[in-house]
C-alpha cells in the first residue's frame, strides 16, 4: 500500500495517531536546510503542519522565528501540577536532495521500510515524538508538563534548539535521532580553526623575494598528520575512543607565475568528555609554534571558528533509567548503550542543565544517496516514548 502522496500534506488530519502515516505527510514537505544548500526551502512549511496537527490535538503551540524563515515549534501539553516535565526533541530540517536516489519527497514503502529523504534523519523521530506526545496525553493531562520540540537547524550550527533554550526549560529530554533503538548516552564535540599560513608574494621569477605559503603549509599538514596518529595513542573515552583531528579544506595561491603570500587550512577536531576549544586551541599553538621555531620564514594565523561541546550522560538519571525500562519491556532485552561519533543537540540541552540522552529509530542512509527507516523500528520507538511520557511525568 502507498503511504499519502505529497499532495496532501497540507491538512493535519484529525484521528488517528499513526507514525507512519504522519512520517510520510512529513516526508513529502521539502525541508532542506538552506545554509547547507543555498535555495533550501527551510523549515517554514513543514513547521506550519506540525503546529496544526499538535494544536489539533490540544497543544499549546509556540512558534519561535528569530531568523525569518527558520522556524522551530514548541508545543506543549500543560500538566496538572506536581510532576515532572519531559521534552521531546528533534530537527526538522535534512540535507539536500540532489543526487538522492529516486524522488526524495515521494515516501515509498517496501520491505517493511519507509524511503525518502529524512525518513532516517530524521523525521521518523519527528513523527514518533509527536505521536507519543499525543498519545500519552489523549486521556487528559498528566501531572507534568510534556513539551515537543520540533527545531530548526540541527544540521548546521543548530540555531533552533538554541532559541528554544532561550525561552523553555524542562526536567529532562529526550532527542529522538537515530540510534537503531540503542541508548545513545554520549557523544563527540567538534571544533572547527582556521589556520593561515603566512607568505610573500613575489614574481614567479624572484625566489629569493618569495616565501611559497603553500609550500610552508605542507609542513603544517605533516605535523596535523602526526598530531593525529598521537591523539589514537591517547587517553581514551570507554564507549567514544580518543579524539581525531583532519584537514576539512585548503585554499592558496592566485596563478602560476606568484608565490602565494596565503594558504588558509580549515581543521576540524572531534573531542571527546574533558576535552575543551581552549585546549584544543592550545595544543595547535604548540604544534605551530614548534615549527615557527624550527623551520625558515614559518609564520602563521589561527583563528577559533565553530565549537561545540562533546556531551555525556548520567546512566543513573531518572530519565535514562525511566526509558531503559521501557525499551527492555518493548524490545526483549536492555537496550545495547551506544555513544555516537557525530554531534547532537543533546550537548545543547546538557550544557542548560537538561538531564537528556539519545534513542531513535533503526534505518539507514543518513546524508547518502538511499535513506530508509524500519518501520517496526518506528513502530516501537513511538510506543517507548509514550510509555516514557506517561511514566516521567505523571
Amino acid at each position: 500500500m502507498l503511504p499519502p502522496s505529497r499532495a496532501t500534506p497540507a491538512s493535519p488530519g484529525l484521528p488517528d495517531l499513526d507514525p507512519v502515516s504522519l512520517l510520510a505527510r512529513l516526508v513529502a514537505l521539502d525541508s532542506v536546510n538552506p545554509d547547507l544548500v543555498p535555495g533550501g526551502a527551510g523549515e517554514s512549511a513543514i513547521a506550519g503542519f506540525c503546529g496544526a496537527w499538535l494544536a489539533a490535538r490540544g497543544f499549546e503551540v509556540h512558534r519561535l522565528e528569530e531568523r525569518p524563515g527558520r522556524p522551530s515549534l514548541v508545543a506543549i501539553a500543560r500538566g496538572t501540577g506536581g510532576g515532572r516535565s519531559l521534552m521531546l526533541n528533534g530537527h526538522l530540517d535534512t540535507v539536500g536532495l540532489a543526487g538522492y536516489d529516486g524522488d526524495p519527497l515521494e515516501p515509498r514503502i517496501s520491505d517493511g521500510r519507509m524511503f525518502g529523504r529524512g525518513t532516517f534523519d530524521m523525521k521518523g523521530g519527528v513523527a514518533a515524538m509527536m505521536v507519543a506526545a499525543a498519545r500519552a496525553t489523549a486521556e487528559g493531562p498528566l501531572r507534568g508538563d510534556v513539551i515537543v520540540a520540533c527545531v530548526a537547524d540541527e544540521e548546521h550550527a543548530s540555531s533552533g534548539t538554541e532559541e528554544v533554550l532561550k525561552s523553555f526549560t524542562a526536567d529532562a529530554a529526550v532527542v529522538a535521532e537515530p540510534s537503531h533503538l540503542e541508548l545513545t548516552l554520549a557523544h563527540k564535540g567538534f571544533a572547527w580553526f582556521d589556520v593561515e599560513i603566512v607568505g610573500r608574494a613575489a614574481h614567479g621569477s624572484r625566489p629569493e623575494l618569495g616565501v611559497d605559503a603553500i609550500a610552508k603549509a605542507g609542513h603544517f599538514l605533516v605535523a596535523l598528520e602526526d598530531l593525529g596518529r598521537r591523539l589514537a595513542q591517547g587517553p581514551a573515552h570507554p564507549l567514544l575512543g580518543t579524539g581525531t583531528v583532519h584537514a576539512s579544506v585548503i585554499r592558496g595561491g592566485e596563478e602560476a607565475s606568484t608565490y602565494p603570500a596565503s594558504c588558509r587550512i580549515t581543521l576540524e577536531r572531534r573531542t571527546i568528555p574533558g576535552e575543551s576549544a581552549d585546549g584544543v586551541e592550545r595544543e595547535l599553538t604548540t604544534v605551530l609554534d614548534h615549527l615557527a621555531s624550527t623551520v625558515a620564514d614559518f609564520a602563521y594565523r589561527l583563528n577559533r571558528g565553530l565549537y561545540r561541546e562533546p556531551f555525556e550522560a548520567d546512566p543513573r538519571s531518572p530519565i535514562a533509567r525511566t526509558l531503559a525500562r521501557h525499551a527492555e519491556r518493548a524490545l526483549g532485552h536492555p537496550p545495547v548503550v551506544r555513544a555516537e561519533p557525530y554531534w547532537t543537540d543533546c550537548a545543547l540541552l546538557d550544557r542548560a542543565g537538561i538531564p537528556c540522552l539519545l534513542f531513535g529509530v533503526d534505518g539507514a542512509g543518513a546524508h547518502a544517496a538511499t535513506e530508509y527507516v524500519e518501520l517496526t523500528s518506528l513502530e516501537r520507538l513511538t510506543g517507548i516514548l509514550a510509555d516514557t511520557v506517561t511514566d516521567f511525568c505523571s
